[in-house]
């Protein structure tokens, strides 16, 4: 499993590029645009083939699922927590981000996959996961229940070691949104998976 999570701040030709990968095979697309306005979010939305709602994973505008028919929603460590999560559970599918495999192994079923972070040193993020990264920890893994979606400095050149570990799926970012060509970067990590 491939997912992308967009940039935070909204990118010329995004929603053109993210209906290419989509056409091309992703399998999710988180929405992280923490930034951005409600109107600036529907818009945005709004420019994305409706085919591909269903595939969206909303980490704010939560209320905005209802008018989109989007039923995915992550929460972010904290939010997960303060139990932010709880009025979404039931009818929806959530995710959640994490750092430890410790806590990973301690979620719950209600929760399809949850982003563990950095696998490799970040792309988007300079010097995130330099001293350290959850490479080596997640072989400690023992929750049946939920995925496990590793993030963080995954490429082409790389992302054959996601799937060789214990990792259910790669989330990408920075090799995506800081590539000049998103969509080759995208068909070229898919072949990998593919192959």
């Amino acid at each position: 499993m491939i997912l992308v999570i967009t940039p935070e701040l909204i990118v010329p030709n995004e929603t053109d590029t993210i209906n290419q990968m989509f056409q091309e095979g992703l399998d999710l697309l988180h929405v992280r645009k923490p930034w951005i306005s409600r109107n600036e979010m529907i818009e945005f939305i709004s420019k994305i083939d409706e085919s591909f709602h269903s595939q969206l994973v909303f980490h704010t505008h939560y209320d905005l699922g209802k008018d989109f028919t989007i039923s995915r929603f992550h929460f972010r460590e904290i939010d997960r927590k303060e139990e932010v999560y709880k009025s979404f559970a039931k009818e929806n599918i959530i995710s959640t981000s994490l750092h430890d495999i410790k806590t990973y192994n301690t979620l719950d079923k209600e929760w399809e996959y949850a982003f563990i972070s950095p696998f490799f040193p970040s792309i988007s993020k300079k010097g995130y996961g330099l001293d350290s990264t959850i490479k080596e920890e997640i072989k400690h893994r023992n929750n049946p229940d939920v995925k496990l979606i590793v993030l963080g400095g995954i490429d082409q050149n790389n992302i054959h070691e996601v799937f060789e570990s214990e990792a259910d799926g790669a989330a990408l970012l920075g090799a995506i949104w800081e590539s000049e060509e998103p969509l080759n970067v995208f068909k070229k990590c898919r072949n990998v998976l593919m192959s």
